[in-house]
């Protein structure tokens, strides 16, 4: 069993950054593959980036490219999502989840690849 607790979401002006935390409760963190998912207002949820379990692959959604980075550190059981440029369409309930995977290029974006779910940080970037 595995418990996500994400931090760090708020309310920012277009333009400006946040980064969140997803810090988890498992001693085996660094075997699982970690992602992070977004759900806006009357939207579906959607994926928005994903890293392996060693930190050494990453994927994002074309949506947050070169303005998203994802990272880890396995000694914080923690990963992290670092959000520049926001927008207003990046305003989101935001949530890390944990996968045994495996995980690639093709499957990093599937909801249900993921096994453990944060409550989710809200994101609110203001024009």
């Amino acid at each position: 069993q595995v418990q996500l607790v994400e931090s760090g979401g708020g309310l920012v002006q277009a333009g400006g950054s946040l980064r969140l935390s997803c810090a988890a409760s498992a001693r085996t963190f660094s075997r699982y593959h970690m992602g992070w998912f977004r759900q806006g207002p009357g939207k579906e949820r959607e994926f928005v980036a994903a890293i392996s379990w060693g930190g050494g692959s990453t994927y994002y959604a074309d949506s947050v490219k070169g303005r998203f980075t994802i990272s880890r550190d396995n000694a914080k059981n923690t990963v992290y999502l670092q959000m520049n440029s926001l927008k207003p369409e990046d305003t989101a309930v935001y949530y890390c989840g944990a996968t045994f995977g495996p995980v690639d290029a093709g499957t990093a974006g599937i909801e249900s690849q993921y096994n453990y779910w944060g409550q989710g940080t809200q994101v609110t970037v203001s024009s």
